[in-house]
């Protein structure tokens, strides 16, 4: 594994999205996608598709077209709508109905397929596992984990080595489980993980890297509010090694604080 750990504030030019959470990010070449997200609780900001150079630093927003996803207020029933986007066209389209509507959700992807887990749906929290395959353009429902995979909210999810890793999650308390599913099996697998293991948590970001899982912050004390409010936050980033299931914790060096949610009455601050 790299020594280099550090996390670096990036210079950013032009009109970007601005401040607010619960937003999606998508890296393609070298352009970093940012969609969606709220600064209030529940009421999305807007539904433009803002774009980030990496080369020359700088924020534009895509001349998008098509079937651009619709802005819902905060009295919203949870969705089941997939959208994709055309970097080359610039151009949206919605694609067919699969999983059950749900929020809170997690997706990852591989080469063929978007991966999405668990959530909130109508009826309460989610632990099934569905993918889009974008070659054949359709929906596939793998089997269901049991019990030994509880339902939960916010969990991480990354696609590595050939395994669909279930990391961690909201249960009505914060979890600290790991699962895989093996699509080639169609088995699902709980591991016990050692080393400097994080703390049970929820909604972090997650990314999949070689034979690694690197998460990054999440909530560690959740909110009395429930889904209007938030908790107490981690800035903490760990990689789970998947071949010898060992956590390492990486200093971030970037002088970040832990801080409290805006339910909590204070303020969130980045990188100061």
């Amino acid at each position: 594994m790299a020594t280099s750990n550090n996390i670096n504030s990036l210079e950013q030019k032009g009109a970007g999205p601005g401040a607010r959470s619960s937003h999606a990010i998508a890296v393609v070449g070298q352009k970093v996608y940012a969609f969606g997200g709220e600064f209030t609780p529940r009421v999305p900001v807007d539904n433009h598709l803002y774009v980030f150079d990496l080369d020359d630093q700088t924020w534009s927003v895509a001349d998008a077209k098509g079937d651009v996803p619709r802005l819902v207020d905060g009295t919203h029933k949870e969705l089941n709508e997939l959208y994709s986007y055309d970097t080359c066209t610039n151009t949206w389209t919605l694609l067919p109905p699969g999983p059950p509507h749900r929020s809170y959700h997690s997706t990852a992807a591989d080469e063929r397929r978007v991966y999405v887990f668990g959530g909130c749906g109508d009826a309460g929290r989610l632990n099934d596992l569905w993918a889009y395959d974008v070659v054949d353009k359709e929906w596939v429902e793998f089997p269901l984990p049991g019990e030994s995979v509880k339902p939960r909210g916010g969990p991480g999810l990354a696609a590595v080595l050939g395994k669909i890793w279930v990391v961690y999650g909201f249960s009505g308390e914060e979890l600290d489980d790991v699962h895989y599913f093996d699509p080639n099996e169609g088995k699902w697998v709980q591991v016990e993980t050692n080393g400097e293991k994080p703390t049970a948590r929820s909604v972090f970001s997650t990314l999949g890297i070689g034979k690694y899982i690197f998460i990054y912050g999440g909530e560690i004390d959740p909110s009395d509010l429930g889904h209007l409010g938030a908790g107490k936050f981690s800035k903490e980033v760990y990689a789970l090694d998947t071949e010898t299931l060992v956590w390492k914790k990486w200093d971030d060096g970037s002088g970040l604080k832990t801080i409290q949610g805006p339910g909590d009455g204070a303020h969130l601050v980045v990188g100061g």
